[in-house]
């Protein structure tokens, strides 16, 4: 059995007409050839498919689009949406249910969201022939989680992701973790990253794909199972100066007597309006860089590049401290240092940057 995963999809300005007159080959060109050689494929859909709802409060973009997005991911062969991230839901429960109602008109499953935290919390089963394969979508607390009385996507917590793997690991083969989060624009897995992937395999995950960072980061083996701590995006098309928005990873899994995961790497197009697959020295730069980035998780090379991503956001973070809660402070910005305290990558950017004594003292 082939499962094939892809990270963060949301058609833009540059492309959305594309999708709304199905122009598979300018939008992804070689890629529905990969995508057949599977038997499920896994799209991250980061976005609401509406033409209704409210855009929710939020700090960043609202995404939304065209609900026959739903018919080109069916044309090009995705079989399944993982829907746990920080924007499904950017346009409120109505927006949400849309959603999910153009994906089954189309004839694709989906996971990752629920009536309420606990309904979300439902793991996707792929049955193959002689082998099951669970999928858990969860990701952090930005906007759009589940609570008990709302409808959202399923939120990580240390404790009851844990009993899920562990629950899914007893009806299944094997557990595959989608986790929606980490820092943005940063190749590198927080502290707390690193120590929640590699508890996830030690409670039963095969294998732990960390997606929104919107750039390739880097991997390794731990204990037989596999982490990916950054897919990079994989159909995002928008003008960004920062160079790793362009590129990204389909995650292949060959499932057998073992379960083995491989990357194809695909980058932006010449047109700028999709993606390709990336081939000979462009293809050959990025596996370079990135097995180059992987080799500093042997060491503590990557807490430096950790460190030095939060030493370049710190006046930004600072700032957020300094503008909230005085006499003078805008309802927004106590929102937004509420926010950067609600989000489990803020917050580790805020543990780095601001260190008590403890952890300075010796210095």
């Amino acid at each position: 059995m082939r499962i094939i995963i892809t990270s963060d999809f949301v058609p833009t300005d540059f492309n959305m007409h594309l999708f709304e007159e199905g122009n598979i080959e300018e939008l992804f060109a070689d890629v529905p050839e990969l995508f057949s050689t599977a038997d499920r494929v896994v799209v991250n859909l980061e976005c609401a498919l509406t033409e209704t709802g409210e855009p929710i409060p939020k700090f960043g973009p609202n995404l939304k689009a065209v609900p026959n997005t739903a018919k080109v991911m069916k044309d090009i062969g995705v079989t399944d949406c993982s829907l746990s991230n920080n924007h499904v839901l950017d346009f409120g429960v109505e927006g949400l249910k849309n959603t999910l109602k153009h994906i089954e008109d189309s004839g694709l499953n989906w996971t990752g969201v629920g009536e309420n935290d606990t309904d979300s919390r439902k793991p996707l089963l792929i049955q193959g022939d002689d082998k099951t394969v669970a999928i858990i979508s969860v990701c952090e607390h930005e906007y759009t989680y589940a609570l008990p009385n709302r409808m959202g996507a399923n939120p990580y917590d240390p404790y009851k992701t844990m009993d899920d793997i562990r629950e899914a690991r007893e009806n299944a083969d094997y557990v595959v973790v989608l986790y929606h989060g980490g820092k943005e624009y940063c190749h590198y897995p927080s502290p707390r990253l690193r120590d929640a992937c590699q508890a996830m395999v030690r409670n039963g995950a095969d294998i732990v794909l960390c997606q929104h960072s919107h750039c390739i980061g880097t991997y390794e083996e731990y204990e037989d199972s596999y982490i990916l701590y950054g897919q990079g995006n994989f159909h995002f098309v928008k003008d960004n100066d920062f160079e790793g928005w362009h590129s990204g990873f389909i995650a292949i899994l060959d499932i057998d007597e073992e379960c083995k995961i491989t990357f194809e790497p695909i980058i932006r197009s010449d047109k700028g309006t999709g993606i390709v697959l990336a081939k000979d020295e462009k293809r050959q730069k990025l596996m370079e860089a990135f097995k180059e980035r992987s080799k500093a998780l042997e060491s503590d090379l990557w807490l430096e590049g950790w460190e030095d991503f939060c030493k370049s956001v710190r006046e930004t973070y600072l700032g957020s401290i300094g503008n909230a809660y005085t006499k003078d402070s805008t309802e927004r910005e106590n929102e937004h240092f509420g926010h950067y305290l609600d989000c489990e990558a803020h917050t580790d950017v805020w543990r780095t940057i601001c260190k008590t004594w403890h952890h300075e003292g010796d210095k």
